[in-house]
């Protein structure tokens, strides 16, 4: 089975994100991410979300100035307090607007600090989170970052995203699967799937090298989809690519799967 959802924050961006919602639904999705929704309230993304009759399936939990060029939170140690915070503030948003996942982005290793201590910041950071969002029945994943376009990332490639889940060890903790960050990493794709499928909790695509939409790259998509299709998994495949044209123009891989 594939269920379909398109990213509202790299896809859509020649309006602002409030009017993306719309422009989704016109392309036949229903359903939807955001990665950090936090410029809208809560009462303006349900309003999109009933007016357009789409399901938010994914969201961050806010990452500091990860996205500006720092760090980030969620594996720096000594911003433990500020990690919660952002955990308190990203699930008052899931738990509203029924998001079933929430992704938390581990950060990168700080120029002056041993990885050592930044990942067992991240790990017991990690383990406050899935206590925290399996109470409301919301699934934390944790994604890996190539470290291209990200150095210094703490969790790059499948082994560390495995061998984090095996630290922390606590059964609500999954994988968001970035299947152009996979390829970047020099990874098999639709191997790393086929592997860890049972951990994964949502998956992400854009083709490699250019992170363009499906078909401008490497990547098969096609048989990649074709295995989704027939596996067990049921959560949901989101496009979070950069279009190469006008984000309207880039749909010409969705024709086959709506």
């Amino acid at each position: 089975m594939l269920n379909l959802a398109v990213n509202l924050s790299m896809i859509f961006t020649e309006v602002p994100l409030i009017e993306r919602f719309a422009l989704a639904k016109q392309q036949g999705f229903h359903a939807v991410e955001i990665q950090f929704p936090y410029e809208l309230s809560i009462e303006q993304i349900q309003q999109q979300l009933d007016q357009h009759d789409l399901d938010l399936v994914l969201i961050n939990v806010p990452a500091g100035d990860l996205m500006q060029g720092g760090n980030g939170l969620a594996g720096i140690p000594g911003k433990e307090i500020e990690f919660a915070l952002a955990v308190k503030h990203a699930m008052e948003y899931a738990s509203s607007l029924k998001v079933p996942t929430v992704n938390i982005l581990a950060g990168k290793q700080p120029l002056d600090a041993d990885l050592l201590p930044c990942l067992q910041t991240l790990a017991e950071n990690l383990k406050f989170a899935c206590d925290a969002f399996q109470d409301e029945n919301i699934t934390p994943a944790i994604e890996m970052i190539n470290d291209i376009d990200m150095p210094r990332f703490l969790i790059q490639n499948l082994a560390q995203g495995q061998e984090m889940l095996e630290v922390v060890n606590h059964p609500a903790l999954k994988l968001q699967y970035d299947c152009y960050h996979m390829a970047m990493m020099g990874e098999n794709v639709l191997e790393g799937l086929q592997e860890n499928i049972q951990h994964i909790a949502h998956i992400q695509f854009a083709d490699y090298p250019n992170r363009h939409e499906p078909s401008t790259g490497r990547i098969n998509y096609p048989k990649i989809f074709d295995w989704i299709q027939q596996s067990t998994y049921l959560g949901y495949c989101a496009a979070e690519y950069k279009p190469s044209q006008h984000s309207q123009d880039s749909f010409d891989w969705l024709k086959s799967y709506i």
